[in-house]
């Protein structure tokens, strides 16, 4: 038996809307199987998992917190896959950004003033973007898979912050312990309404509404779309896929550095040897499920968020391994790319021997 996967000469909008849901249904099918294997209510399992978080002042703004990274490395995801180019090392952009970005209160503790905030972004969103444009150069340079590069890269990022705050920036008051020293409150982000909502946030859902106009409206989102879709077309109209190359992975490693400096002088208000919890693999979901529009990777990134603090919720309250979060979230994505693959291909089974009028479609 050959089973194969044909293109469709046309594919359904409606299904394209709707294939989120889909997944995110199924998603919760085999979690609810997963918490019954484990020999646990799946019903108490799903409630815990994915609306007690929406129930509490606390977790909900946690859920928010978890989001704002999420959201903003999928968006600049999102134009990298647009133009067909497949960044898989944002997280390693994001430790960079935070490194960078972290230069003043580290090493110049002293300098406090109304620019010291304002440069850490700066200084966030150019590391990122430097450590993208590595992969790029050499995609574009060399011909080298973007894929790998940007993956290993995402390993030397984690062993250099681990270096880091073990070594010469580790705080010399910390009592030996691998830390940087704190933050200034000049080098702090301000929270807003109270401690209710970080400034972050906001930051995030501008960049994201921008971005989506960009991206429907002006002749640079029409140029990463065409050169994504086809690039023999887009350079007829005179676009260079080495440019759109390095211009996508610069904007993506932009947006995951400054993503990293606001989670770093926000929430940890230091360098620490693990300052994410997997934000920049994350956000691959983040960007897919919501079908690389800007508008649906916020509300994709608030659904992500949910499985880290449903995540959390389970393992304490059910002791259930805290690896669940994990596995929803691949059980997510992998729904989201086999919900696509059917809308954009059908299967056709049938022998060796069999030809194409003889095959059964499915």
């Amino acid at each position: 038996m050959r089973i194969e996967l044909v293109k469709r000469k046309e594919h359904s909008q409606l299904m394209a809307l709707l294939s989120p849901l889909i997944a995110i249904g199924l998603t919760a099918v085999a979690a609810g199987m997963i918490f019954a294997i484990s020999g646990h209510d799946p019903l108490a399992g799903l409630y815990k998992f994915f609306i007690e978080p929406l129930t509490q002042e606390w977790s909900l703004q946690a859920t928010i917190d978890k989001a704002t990274p999420l959201i903003l490395i999928g968006c600049g995801l999102a134009v990298c896959y647009l133009s067909n180019n497949w960044n898989i090392g944002a997280e390693g952009q994001f430790i960079v950004g935070a490194l960078l970005g972290s230069v003043l209160p580290v090493l110049f503790p002293s300098f406090e003033n109304a620019a010291t905030l304002p440069l850490m972004l700066i200084f966030g969103a150019l590391g990122g973007a430097l450590w993208a444009l590595i992969p790029a150069v050499l995609k574009t340079r060399f011909n080298t898979n973007e894929i790998l590069t940007s993956l290993m890269l995402v390993y030397v990022a984690s062993l250099l912050l681990d270096y880091l705050v073990r070594g010469p920036w580790r705080d010399p008051e910390g009592y030996n312990f691998p830390e940087s020293r704190l933050f200034s409150d000049a080098a702090t982000l301000p929270d807003l309404f109270g401690r209710a909502l970080s400034l972050s946030t906001p930051i995030t859902i501008a960049i994201a509404l921008v971005l989506a106009i960009v991206l429907a409206k002006t002749l640079k989102g029409f140029e990463i779309r065409v050169m994504g879709e086809s690039p023999r077309a887009g350079s007829f109209a005179g676009f260079s896929a080495k440019r759109l190359t390095l211009f996508a992975f610069a904007l993506a490693g932009a947006f995951a550095g400054l993503a990293g400096i606001m989670e770093v002088s926000g929430g940890l208000n230091q360098l620490l040897p693990s300052i994410s919890p997997g934000y920049g693999f994350t956000a691959i979901i983040v960007a897919f499920l919501g079908r690389l529009n800007p508008i649906g990777i916020i509300v994709a990134g608030f659904v992500l968020a949910l499985s880290y603090i449903g995540g959390e919720a389970v393992q304490s309250a059910m002791g259930v391994s805290n690896k669940i979060a994990s596995v929803i979230q691949g059980l997510l994505l992998f729904f989201v790319l086999a919900c696509d693959t059917l809308i954009l291909y059908r299967i056709r089974i049938g022998s060796p021997r069999t030809t194409a009028g003889e095959a059964t479609h499915v």
